[in-house]
């Protein structure tokens, strides 16, 4: 019996530990639980986006319903943690998910924006005018007609759509075409300025959400006038001769988010703004180009002049002149994100005439609407800043390419470029082309480079085509046009701190650069034009005069649009 008794509180005791072990080795995770904890924006207006941010979505939009009120919402997008979804009409201030089997309500509160949201999508025929107590949505290609107006008040706010709302079933994002004998009148003000952005919510915006703005005009270029435009834009070039012909009036425009790739072939994409033969009557200054997915300015001919030009975090070119563009512009701020680049070699400058730049034997001398007039713009007082530390031709990070130059000038182009700073760029001038093409323009003046510092550039200057490194240098170091290179170990000297900064930059340089010392600028010659302001120092910015101030914004992935 004493054996048995202990045999079965040995048992007894094995069981126990038993369990004990099994219960610590229990390691089941608790059920996930649908929840919300954040709604942004909290106000917005019918017919926009927001971000629902919580647990346990269905990755499946179809399966997430989500209501405001009793009205239910379309879920545009969806991961396990974050829904983008639409404002309904008469939607409700009560927010809630069911997703997975589980509901979950908000907290706060929904409030619909009192701006309504007002969708175009036809073609403007007659003067039309855009309020600022409306958002306008642009969905696929929106055509302001020959002998229309269209007339936009400042601080409107207007969104671009993707290609999924384009109601030809194109997939083209929401662009605005200024046609020929039509005009914009898009006067913004410092503190209203007017705002083309992205249809999406904060936080989910990117690079070619929409289309862009394209001005076509009616001065010069130097294609045949059946050659059609890009991106399947209807209409050709034309064979127009009015110089100082009038698009209307850009100033003080943002366009944020723009350069939509229409097709997988080259060429199809727009650009942030974009002109065809503008002429010289249009008015442009103060506009900002931000997070274009092509170049954020592309002109095609045409004689239009411009001030006070941003060119922010673009993919491609910063300023892309072709087809016998010859007007002038002053002012103009480049900084580029290090990490996003394109797969065609992103520049600061890229300008040419068009391809090959020179005509053939068969296509005879070159004539108005066949070569000529020459790509011959003159830029003054450009600022342009890729890379910080050391400039990386391949970012790894981001982006689809390669940084190339800050200068790409080839094709028998004739630009001249005064009084200008280019930083961090992998490659600062190269000269390409032919002996009879940008060679024969470097030799006669037509090309020139006056007042330029090159600064933290792995390779300053450089040929390519039929133009050798030495001519390159040559022409470059000429004396009497006062181009500078500076060491990377130079450059915080030359420049503010704060210039590289991608969310709140800082342009004016520091008391003592060199940028600031008159004796270092230019004058005279192609600047005595009286377009130009008399700025005698190198780049954009003086040292007390901030001319960003109000108008630009160097964080609209974060902005919301919606109030």
């Amino acid at each position: 019996m004493k054996f048995m008794n202990r045999w079965q509180y040995l048992l007894l005791l094995v069981t126990g530990l038993f369990a004990a072990v099994s219960a610590c080795k229990n390691t089941e995770e608790p059920a996930p639980v649908t929840s919300i904890t954040s709604i942004n924006p909290t106000s917005a207006p019918v017919g926009s986006t927001l971000v629902i941010t919580g647990t346990n979505f269905n990755t499946n939009p179809a399966s997430n319903t989500v209501a405001f009120g009793n009205v239910q919402a379309q879920v545009v997008s969806a991961t396990s943690t974050q829904l983008v979804v639409t404002v309904p009409q008469n939607a409700g201030t009560a927010v809630s998910i069911t997703a997975n089997g589980q509901t979950a309500q908000f907290s706060g509160q929904f409030n619909t924006a009192n701006k309504p949201i007002i969708e175009v999508v036809t073609s403007i025929s007659a003067n039309t005018t855009w309020t600022a107590n409306n958002v306008y949505l642009i969905r696929g290609f929106v055509y302001v007609r020959a002998g229309a107006v269209l007339t936009i008040e400042p601080g409107t706010i207007i969104k671009g759509g993707g290609g999924a709302l384009d109601p030809s079933g194109q997939n083209r994002g929401g662009t605005l075409i200024i046609q020929p004998g039509a005009r914009i009148e898009a006067k913004g003000t410092a503190q209203r300025p007017i705002v083309f952005t992205s249809n999406a919510a904060a936080g989910q915006r990117k690079y070619g959400d929409w289309g862009g703005v394209v001005l076509i005009g009616r001065a010069p270029t130097n294609r045949p006038s059946a050659t059609p435009f890009e991106g399947g834009i209807e209409g050709t070039y034309g064979a127009y001769t009015e110089l100082t012909d009038n698009s209307g009036t850009l100033q003080y425009v943002r366009i944020e988010f723009p350069g939509i790739a229409l097709t997988t072939s080259a060429n199809s994409e727009v650009n942030g703004l974009t002109l065809y033969g503008v002429g010289s009557g249009t008015t442009i200054d103060h506009v900002q180009v931000s997070y274009s997915g092509d170049d954020s300015y592309e002109w095609f001919g045409g004689t239009v002049n411009q001030k006070y030009l941003v060119a922010f975090r673009g993919f491609d070119d910063d300023f892309d002149t072709d087809h016998g563009y010859s007007g002038k512009v002053q002012f103009a701020l480049s900084l580029r994100d290090p990490n996003a680049a394109d797969q065609s070699g992103s520049n600061s400058f890229e300008s040419d005439n068009f391809n090959p730049g020179e005509n053939t034997a068969a296509q005879g001398p070159a004539a108005p609407n066949n070569g000529l007039p020459l790509t011959q713009p003159i830029f003054a007082n450009v600022s342009s800043f890729a890379f910080q530390s050391t400039p990386n031709t391949n970012p790894t990070s981001g982006g689809s390419g390669p940084y190339q130059s800050a200068m790409h000038l080839r094709r028998n182009t004739a630009i001249s470029i005064y009084n200008s700073v280019f930083s961090g760029w992998p490659e600062g001038l190269r000269l390409d082309g032919t002996a009879t093409g940008t060679l024969a323009n470097v030799n006669s003046g037509a090309l020139d480079l006056q007042g330029i510092t090159i600064a933290n550039a792995v390779t300053p200057v450089r040929g390519a085509g039929s133009i050798t490194n030495d001519q390159a240098t040559a022409f470059f170091s000429n004396a009497a046009k006062k181009n500078t290179v500076v060491a990377s170990t130079d450059v915080a000297a030359l420049l503010n701190a704060q210039t590289f900064n991608l969310t709140a930059p800082s342009f004016l340089p520091p008391t003592g650069s060199a940028l600031l010392v008159a004796g270092n600028a230019v004058t005279g010659g192609k600047l005595a034009d009286s377009f130009f302001t008399s700025a005698p120092y190198r780049g954009a910015f003086n040292g007390t005069d901030n001319w960003l101030a109000g108008w630009t914004n160097f964080d609209p992935q974060n902005t919301n649009y919606d109030r």
